[in-house]
């Protein structure tokens, strides 16, 4: 059974407010619908896909493993970094740069593509990919 593209990735951030204002404010997700689920949190949007999840505080309950209040995230463990298709460079550095964000750029061999990384509040990784067509 193969799989299907890639539905969404959650964080459990530390402080979800900051986190909702980060992925909206600064890199442009759009905070959508979500359903009722019982506990806070948000679904933000990309393209019209709700690609990134973001958990509130939830109680912990059968088949659901919470996070001790106590837990302080460092890192991201093994899961290394997101990764989304972006466009306009120059605007997005310019939006970084005005949020003071640290961002670092690369060039894609061949291809010529731009690619800049950063992180979100929490440390998880997001590579933002600019085809070399958008690139300047």
């Amino acid at each position: 059974m193969p799989l299907g593209a890639l539905q969404h990735y959650t964080i459990e951030p530390s402080d979800l407010e900051r986190t909702r204002n980060f992925y909206c404010d600064v890199l442009g997700l759009e905070n959508g619908e979500r359903p009722p689920l019982g506990f806070p949190g948000y679904w933000l949007y990309s393209g019209g896909v709700a690609t990134v999840h973001l958990l509130g505080e939830r109680k912990p309950r059968e088949g659901i493993v919470v996070r001790g209040t106590n837990a302080r995230f460092e890192n991201t463990g093994r899961f290394d970094h997101i990764a989304f298709a972006a466009t306009d460079i120059d605007g997005v550095r310019k939006r970084l740069q005005s949020n003071n964000v640290t961002f670092r750029e690369q060039t894609i061999p061949r291809t010529g593509g731009q690619q800049i990384f950063l992180y979100d509040p929490d440390g998880v990784g997001v590579e933002l990919n600019f085809p070399s067509a958008n690139a300047r």
